[in-house]
């Protein structure tokens, strides 16, 4: 199944995805050394998301986040990709500066946890795969 979004950020990446349906901090809800979500409460509280396709309706908290991206790329923490429903724009900076392939505008009810996917930040497609 093929899903038609909008282009955030350039560049492919073929990944596992895991998938919430809360929005994420990067400043203060994600480890960047460890890759792992540290918000208590979080639907992914605990999880990694280095090397994974992450998806998630939108994200929230501080401006600070977009480093916090970029921190993790540079510690190769930072997943492989970012779909959103609606991203906002701590988001969309991190995605640019951290050349992490980006698309928004996807349904995300049909992404689930375990497919593999493949995201297209270029044609702002998303592939899921099996």
């Amino acid at each position: 199944m093929k899903l038609e979004g909008r282009k955030i950020y350039k560049g492919t990446a073929e990944a596992e995805a895991i998938v919430t349906k809360d929005a994420i901090s990067f400043y203060g809800g994600v480890d960047p050394d460890t890759g792992k979500v540290v918000e208590v409460g979080h639907e992914l509280e605990g999880e990694s998301i280095t090397g994974k396709v992450l998806v998630f309706p939108t994200g929230k908290g501080s401006t600070v986040g977009s480093y916090t991206m970029y921190r993790m790329k540079k510690n190769n923490m930072a997943p492989a990709a970012i779909v959103n429903k609606q991203i906002d724009t701590i988001v969309a900076v991190g995605c640019i500066i951290s050349e992490i392939p980006c698309v928004d505008k996807i349904d995300t009810t049909n992404i689930k946890t375990g497919q593999r996917l493949i995201v297209n930040g270029s044609e702002g497609t998303i592939e899921i795969i099996d």
